[in-house]
C-alpha cells in the first residue's frame, strides 16, 4: 500500500541491568510514513498487548524534542539517520519498505539499563548538581538593560544552552564521554555575567564529578557534535577546559 510499510524490527529486550539481554525480532505492516518512530513503537506495543506479550519499554515524554528521553540507538547511530532531530522527531518516511531497523539503548557504564530501551541517566543530573547553577538574590527581577552583555556571547550562551541533556554525545562516543553535555552546562553559565561568582569552582567540580560517574575522556573525533540533536558545538569543550585550567591555577585554588 502506497504511504505505508512493512517492516523487520530487531529491539534489544532486557528485564534490568543484573539479567542478561537479547535481541527479539518482530514484524510490523502498515506502518504510515507519517508516524512518528515512538508512534511505529506504540503500534507494535498495542500488539504485544493484545497477545498477552510484554511491551518494549522505551523512555518517553514531551515528544518534541525539548525533553531529551526518548534516547534510541536506530541502525548504529543516536537518535536515527537524520541529523539534527531526536527520535521522537523522527518520522518513518525515512525508512524504506522493508527495511530491517536494529533498536538498541545506549551503551554506557555510566548509564545503567532499567528495561529494555529505558537506561538511567541521572549522571547527568548529579553533575549539574555539582555546579551547574549560580548565585543569586531574591526578590524582582533586573531590567533586560541593566547587564550589558556581548551579543556574542549571549548568542554563544543560548546556543549551548540548548542542550538538552539527551545523552546522544555519550552514546555516540567510543569512550562514552560526556565532556560534549559537560561542556555545555558550563559554558551557558562561564559566558555570562551571573555565572562569574562560582566560575573558579564551577569546572573544577563539574568535571570531577563527571570523572566519578564512569564517564570517559575526549577522543577529538567530533563524533558528539555530528550526532548531536540540538548541534553543540565541540569548541564548548576548549571552552571547558580553559575553565578548568584556569580554576586551577587561580590564586583561590592554589
Amino acid at each position: 500500500m502506497e504511504g505505508h510499510l512493512n517492516l523487520t524490527l530487531k529491539i534489544w529486550r532486557q528485564k534490568n541491568t543484573q539479567t542478561a539481554g537479547k535481541f527479539e525480532t518482530y514484524q510490523v505492516s502498515g506502518i504510515s510514513t507519517d508516524m512518528s518512530f515512538l508512534e511505529m513503537i506504540d503500534v507494535l506495543n498495542n500488539r504485544l498487548i493484545e497477545e498477552g506479550d510484554d511491551p518494549v519499554a522505551f523512555d518517553h515524554d514531551c515528544r518534541e524534542g525539548i525533553c531529551g528521553m526518548c534516547s534510541m540507538y536506530i541502525n548504529g547511530r543516536p537518535h536515527g539517520p537524520n541529523r539534527g532531530v531526536t527520535t521522537c522527531q523522527l518520522h518513518m518516511r525515512s525508512f524504506k519498505d522493508g527495511q530491517t531497523i536494529t533498536v538498541e539503548p545506549w551503551r554506557a557504564s555510566a548509564f545503567p539499563i532499567i528495561k529494555d530501551l529505558v537506561v538511567n541517566r541521572s549522571a547527568f543530573d548529579r553533575i549539574i548538581g555539582a555546579g551547574g547553577f549560580i548565585s543569586v538574590n531574591t526578590g524582582n527581577a533586573q531590567d533586560a538593560n541593566n547587564l550589558p552583555i556581548n551579543k556574542d556571547n549571549a548568542d554563544d550562551a543560548f546556543a549551548a544552552a540548548a542542550c538538552i541533556g539527551c545523552g546522544a554525545c555519550v552514546a555516540a562516543c567510543k569512550n562514552a564521554s560526556a565532556m560534549l553535555f559537560t561542556s555545555a552546562k558550563i559554558s551557558q553559565l562561564a559566558l555570562l555575567p551571573q555565572g562569574q561568582i562560582e566560575a573558579a569552582t564551577r569546572a573544577q567540580a563539574m568535571v570531577a564529578q563527571m570523572d566519578e560517574e564512569g564517564f570517559g575522556a575526549c577522543t577529538n573525533t567530533g563524533a558528539c557534535e555530528a550526532e548531536c540533536p540540538k548541534g553543540i558545538s565541540i569548541t564548548n569543550i576548549a571552552r571547558m577546559n580553559r575553565e578548568y585550567f584556569s580554576a586551577v591555577v587561580s590564586s583561590d585554588n592554589m
